[in-house]
């Protein structure tokens, strides 16, 4: 294990910020709740996926072995209504999405979960578990349905805090008259006409939703499990039905610790197809490179509701932009001179220890990613200052530089997954990409750019001046240094 702190998460079962201790370390077990496989990739599918990717990269990072599972939910009461709606089968409908799905996260850098079980491959040890729930007089069969019994689960509640009386009296939930309750929740419903279906003790059907999650972490990760993932609105009923299904089956602990990420809002309205502000990830990178957005979602605390903003991104884009321009002078970086370290190097150096510190202690503090990056770019600005206003560098001076570069790839590149990119791969793929946008060919954008650096060596600053504005009308940026002109497209 890494010398550091220990790690403190708040624990939505608890309500409160606790020690992170596992099972059986250095072992930790972690299920996320993934996609329901019936439509196209949002922000909010982004969030869920790089808030857990980051915390899987964090835990690796600590030197935990973690076995994590995110699920796809592939059979559904959406699926079939979408199933139905496009005229698609159901199994052709989910393989489009999920491997849309797959395009987005590969594209965002994320690492391959240990598993990505489908609902629909875990039949036979969803039937299993119905069946020991009904044996324990935990559920009930009702005209080819089978129904969990909350009121003989005396702990429901306990993760949303709600008690079984209340919901009762407030109950919104479909009544049902195969229901003894209108809180029992299905475990195995009966197929109509036409729907997707598996042979069962109760007859042709298939799982609830909540089932599914019981069954495949209970596979794959044992009856108690570390850590549990999704968003606020999986709290209240779905793991909150989880904990019920799973700890009557087992008589044990489900999961140590739920963790909840906030929401996406869109200029402060709960983003949803119905209002019209829904932001697909196909825009976003199709718009923005996968680190920008990536750096978007960590920038608020994941507890938080996330609000998009089209120019909030833009700023983040900035950030990310001027990030990468350090880290190409910081591969640059020459001697000059033989020496030692300068008065100026070495508060640089003292400044990478702080920032070592400091970005660790952030994200130990209940995951906090948003003043991690806070850290991270205050100290990219000291990079940038010195390698920019040193004109001359020393062997020494490099040699920090080099030690620098590598903490930051360690630290910001492996954890949050930023500043993973060779600085040059990065520089000349957004320049190709936003080249497209306005129609402009990189080889003729480049041309100009070396004419122009011809004319200022000639002294012709009239033609310089001039290119220069042609540049800047198209939204390119020019900035010139001692050894070359650097340029991005804004």
């Amino acid at each position: 294990m890494e010398n550091f702190k220990t790690l403190r998460i708040y624990n939505s079962l608890t309500k409160k910020i606790e020690d992170f201790i596992p099972l059986n370390p250095p072992k930790v077990t972690m299920y996320v709740c993934g996609i329901t496989a019936y439509d196209s990739s949002h922000l909010g599918h982004a969030r869920s996926a790089v808030i857990f990717d980051v915390f899987y990269r964090l835990l690796k990072y600590l030197g935990y072995e973690v076995i994590y599972v995110r699920n796809i939910t592939d059979i559904d009461d959406k699926i079939i209504n979408r199933s139905n709606k496009e005229g698609i089968p159901w199994k052709e409908l989910t393989q489009k999405y999920i491997e849309e799905y797959e395009k987005v996260t590969q594209a965002l850098g994320l690492l391959k979960p240990t598993y990505e079980p489908r609902a629909s491959e875990h039949i036979p040890e969803i039937i299993s578990l119905i069946e020991k729930l009904i044996e324990k007089g935990l559920a009930y069969q009702s005209n080819g349905d089978v129904y969990f019994e909350v009121t003989k689960f005396p702990s429901y509640g306990k993760l949303s805090g709600r008690k079984i009386e209340e919901l009762i009296a407030g109950v919104r939930i479909e009544v049902s008259e195969k229901k003894k309750n209108p809180l029992d929740f299905a475990l195995w419903k009966s197929a109509k006409p036409g729907e997707p279906f598996w042979e069962s003790p109760w007859g042709k059907g298939r799982p609830g939703w909540h089932i599914e999650c019981s069954a495949m972490a209970l596979k794959y990760l044992g009856e108690t499990i570390d850590i549990h993932g999704g968003g606020l609105d999986l709290i209240f009923p779905h793991h909150e039905n989880e904990i019920a299904q799973s700890e009557g089956a087992t008589e044990k602990q489900f999961a140590r610790y739920f963790i909840h990420h906030g929401l996406i809002t869109v200029k402060g309205e709960k983003m949803s197809k119905s209002l019209g502000n829904y932001v697909t990830m196909e825009y976003l990178l199709k718009t923005f490179h996968p680190e920008v957005i990536k750096a978007f979602l960590l920038s608020t605390h994941y507890r938080s509701p996330l609000d998009y903003r089209e120019e909030n991104i833009k700023n983040m884009e900035k950030a990310i932009y001027r990030f990468y321009e350090t880290l190409y002078w910081l591969k640059k970086a020459q001697p000059l001179k033989e020496g030692l370290l300068s008065e100026k190097a070495r508060k640089l150096e003292k400044g990478l220890k702080d920032f070592e510190n400091n970005f660790i202690s952030a994200l130990l503090d209940d995951f906090n990613t948003a003043l991690a990056l806070g850290h991270l770019f205050s100290f990219e600005n000291e990079i940038y200052n010195f390698i920019t206003k040193t004109p001359n560098l020393t062997t020494e001076e490099v040699l920090l530089l080099e030690k620098i570069e590598k903490k930051i790839r360690d630290l910001s590149g492996k954890i949050l997954g930023i500043g993973e990119r060779e600085p040059d791969e990065f520089w000349n793929t957004e320049r190709k990409r936003k080249l497209k946008i306005i129609k402009k060919d990189l080889k003729e954008i480049e041309d100009l750019v070396k004419k122009r650096e011809s004319a200022r060596k000639e002294k012709n600053f009239i033609l310089a001046d001039k290119i220069r504005d042609e540049l800047k009308n198209l939204g390119i940026i020019l900035k010139d240094t001692r050894t070359e002109t650097f340029w991005y497209v804004e």
